[in-house]
């Protein structure tokens, strides 16, 4: 016998290969064991792979611009200071054009400008009965009508704007034939919001006004037509518009207004935009932004408590998923400590023969938590494959939500530090659970293999 074998009559090799032949020997409460820790690891894994998730979604949008670091800019009143104290059109507001766009978007923290376009519409639905308040003599003489807003937006950048989606889609991007409109527009035609699914699929004539004098110098309005079905209703703050359309059918109705004649229609836009979006870097940015673009004379406004808000709760979210995985966790843990137990109890005559043969308390000791290591190592691999096929799973569903919505969807990759701390944790856990059977087990003194 060499010197080695009396020093260490029990290498970690030889327990390594005896907690293994004790695991397999016991097939059924290893397997039952293994599957607590996996199932604990599995939800472990899984809410806080969902949880990062979701907070990588809005906290990505805060940080990279989108809706929630978006900043509405709209005409304002111009200061004295601006036009001079003679000036005649001291006090008028001061209109979004091209040029503002260009100096806005060029601003640092920046990253998107997205022109919002707005236009004079009547709205002409035909067999459907129009509320009394809601009825006005359109100006051709021939019908009556509805007289809302077109809001125009870029709706290849929708999931950029303040726009949800209730029923149904936003219209293609570039499409002079598909409309959404609001609930505030249906409930002018008697439909309720728990009806709202049955306007899609509707044609709607619109018509864009234009103001005129007859050749008697009489002011009258004539309407440029045109027919869109109905494929979507959305809640939206782009405008206050009942009509939501692409950039291309906006532009081209505002512009037909905006060239009649100024002293009929009054009240005719004359600039091309009646706002701007603006997509900040970040929500650090948002404030600085703001400043600069009221500076040039605009007004602002940015959903920052809302923003403020959301953060918070997206936090607590996370630390409740992770409370629960955690407690999952400990119930494994109390399922492997009562595993061991039971496992010293029968094992009390090996032991003891360990012990004559020349093994020591820490040999004892080492194998038994080599199998703790070995079951919660197992269990935590097991259900980290589990839990992220199941935050998966969850995230194909919202991604086909999100789609519904007309919004970018959620991307889960493997998260390769989640995967290695949760096999780590499932192994360290499961030796902390050991540590007591263990101890246990070394204590046990030789004769109990002749008592036995």
């Amino acid at each position: 016998m060499s010197s080695r074998d009396i020093d260490d009559p029990l290498s970690w090799s030889d327990a390594f290969r005896l907690a293994l032949r004790n695991v397999l020997r016991r097939p059924g409460r290893a397997a039952l064991t293994v599957t607590a820790v996996a199932l604990a690891a599995a939800l472990f894994t899984a809410m806080l792979t969902m949880a990062a998730t979701a907070q990588g979604r809005v906290l990505n949008q805060l940080a990279n611009g989108g809706p929630l670091a978006g900043i509405q800019v709209a005409a304002a009143a111009a200061q004295p200071s601006q036009l001079g104290s003679d000036n005649p059109t001291q006090g008028a507001p001061k209109p979004i054009t091209q040029a503002a766009r260009s100096r806005i978007s060029r601003l640092a923290g920046v990253v998107s400008v997205l022109p919002i376009v707005t236009a004079q519409t009547v709205v002409i639905w035909p067999n459907h009965t129009v509320a009394p308040s809601a009825v006005r003599h359109e100006p051709e003489g021939s019908r009556g009508a509805v007289f809302d807003e077109m809001v125009g937006v870029d709706l290849s950048h929708a999931a950029d704007l303040p726009i949800t989606i209730l029923e149904g889609r936003i219209p293609a991007p570039g499409s002079l034939t598909e409309v959404a409109v609001t609930p505030a527009l249906l409930s002018k035609y008697g439909i309720s919001r728990t009806h709202l699914a049955s306007a899609l699929g509707a044609v709607v004539e619109l018509g864009a006004p234009r103001g005129f004098r007859d050749p008697g110098g009489v002011a009258a309005f004539r309407s440029r037509w045109t027919r869109a079905t109905i494929v979507g209703v959305v809640a939206q703050e782009a405008g206050a518009g009942g009509v939501l359309a692409s950039l291309p059918l906006a532009t081209a109705n505002h512009a037909w207004t905006a060239a009649g004649d100024p002293s009929v229609d009054t009240d005719a836009p004359r600039s091309p935009y009646a706002g701007l979006f603006v997509s900040a870097r970040g929500l650090g940015q948002v404030s600085q932004v703001r400043s600069e673009i009221t500076s040039l004379g605009y007004s602002t406004s940015a959903p920052e408590n809302i923003i403020t808000t959301v953060e918070r709760y997206v936090h607590v979210v996370e630390i409740v998923l992770g409370g629960v995985g955690v407690i999952a966790l400990a119930i494994a843990a109390l399922g492997i400590t009562n595993a061991l137990l039971a496992a010293v109890r029968e094992r009390r005559r090996e032991i003891g023969i360990l012990k004559a043969v020349g093994a020591r308390d820490r040999d004892v000791l080492r194998t038994f938590l080599i199998e703790a290591a070995v079951i919660g190592a197992l269990g935590g691999l097991i259900g980290t494959i589990i839990g992220l096929l199941l935050a998966r799973i969850v995230a194909a569903v919202v991604d086909g939500y999100l789609a519904s919505q007309g919004l970018a969807g959620v991307h889960i990759g493997i998260p390769y530090l989640l995967v290695l701390l949760a096999v780590a944790g499932s192994a360290g856990l499961s030796l902390l659970a050991g540590l007591f059977p263990a101890r246990r087990a070394a204590r046990l003194p030789a004769r109990e293999a002749i008592e036995l």
